[in-house]
């Protein structure tokens, strides 16, 4: 399985529907990104996927750093 989003092939199953198996999720371990078997083809399939929302893994070092969150003001 390959990754719609950065196309790695480093996929594992996250979890399954509970009962009858009627869905699976799936996770990247390259790019965190997550979905479902049952979702449309634009979501699972890497050729049909946005490319406006592709992400190539030698770039990563190079996306903005995710900001910390500011303590709380008082009151």
């Amino acid at each position: 399985m390959i990754c719609p989003r950065c196309e790695s092939k480093s996929v594992n199953l996250l979890t399954k529907a509970p009962k009858d198996d009627a869905w699976e999720v799936y996770i990247c371990d390259t790019c965190t990104f997550s979905w479902r078997n049952t979702e449309s083809e634009h979501i699972t399939n890497p050729e049909k996927y946005n490319p406006d929302f592709k992400l190539r893994p030698e770039t990563f070092t190079q996306l903005d750093q995710i900001p910390p969150i500011p303590n709380l003001k008082g009151k």
